[in-house]
């Protein structure tokens, strides 16, 4: 039978307050980045004495998926690590901190060397895993993938087993058997990852629809851009579909009308005012909590400060970008409504 740790007790049997909770979480947090780094230390001495041989493992990865029960990846990357700790000792102190991640170290590390570890280490401490597959690129440019259009081969469909259709259902079914429904694969995700500086390799599968798009685009093009490159093609369309969008949702024109002042009783936001707060909040979430700024440019709402339920007119004043979750979130917080 499974019992629960005191730790877990104290955190989740009884209601903390939301400061405590948060505080015990970076501690937590600490603590787990100290232990990572004790198991990586030890692998890297492990490495060294090829231990692992005599605990009947080929290979310190064997050893670490089959002794320490660490999942593939897990192993791989705190092996990559251990190995690169080995030729520069002050990893450990970054990952320690939480200057760097286990990501980070497993994509800049190939790249090392005794002349350059200190300035490569210092550009990417705190960066996202795209920003360090940026900086790579430019550690190793690579050279630019031809642009393609082709037919991915047909892939058979799985017939997976399913559960019998309920009773009540109008549809008849054998007593003895569930109905074989046929399950399309999911689809990968697009690929979209930089070759070398300003360079990107993108790669991801379309429609038949959007194929037919794509050529009839390209036949357009022809004087302009005689090659038929694809890239130019996609450059130009998103040219297009990116203004049509900023001018829909932020009034983004080049020739603006003259609008009227808001009116309390109307929760529109003029054209004026969408534009004002665009460029001012800068195309962000402008939502600023203890950790600092949001910064969010996905899902982007215009909020009213002082909700238009109680009286907050649509002013470039009382009106500011947030995304979509700050949006909802102040709301709660001003309406008192329990968040889960």
């Amino acid at each position: 039978m499974l019992t629960s740790s005191m730790a877990t007790e104290h955190l989740f049997t009884h209601r903390i307050s939301d400061d405590d909770l948060l505080a015990e979480l970076a501690k937590l947090a600490a603590n787990e980045r100290r232990a990572t780094v004790r198991l990586i230390a030890a692998l890297a001495e492990v490495d060294t004495r090829r231990l692992y041989l005599g605990q009947g493992c080929s290979s310190l990865f064997v050893y670490c998926t089959r002794v320490l029960r660490l999942s593939e990846h897990a192993a791989y990357c705190r092996i990559e690590a251990a190995r690169a700790v080995r030729r520069f000792p002050v990893l450990l102190d970054l990952l320690e901190s939480g200057e760097l991640t286990l990501t980070t170290v497993c994509l800049v590390s190939p790249h090392l060397t005794n002349d350059n570890h200190a300035t490569v280490l210092d550009q990417v401490r705190r960066r996202s895993k795209r920003e360090v597959e940026e900086l790579v690129a430019t550690l190793r440019p690579r050279e630019d993938v031809p642009s393609t259009l082709r037919k991915v081969p047909e892939r058979s469909v799985p017939l997976l087993l399913t559960a019998p259709v309920a009773a009540s259902s109008p549809i008849e079914t054998s007593p003895t058997a569930a109905a074989l429904v046929p399950t399309m694969p999911s689809a990968r995700p697009a690929v979209l990852k930089p070759l070398a500086p300003a360079r990107y390799k993108l790669q991801l599968t379309i429609t038949r629809k959007t194929e037919e798009k794509i050529r009839r685009a390209r036949d357009l093009m022809r004087h302009s851009v005689p090659s038929g490159d694809l890239a130019a093609i996609l450059d130009r369309a998103l040219d297009l579909l990116i203004h049509d969008l900023e001018r829909q949702k932020f009034a983004t024109v080049n020739h603006p009308r003259l609008e009227r002042e808001p009116t309390i009783s109307s929760r529109n936001i003029p054209a004026a005012v969408r534009r004002i707060v665009w460029r001012r909040d800068d195309g962000r979430c402008a939502f600023v909590g203890a950790a600092g700024r949001c910064g969010e440019t996905g899902f982007l709402e215009f909020h009213h400060v002082r909700p238009f339920a109680v009286g907050g007119v649509a002013t470039s004043e009382n009106i500011e970008l947030r995304c979509r979750a700050h949006n909802q979130y102040e709301a709660d917080l001003f309406f008192a409504t329990p968040p889960f």
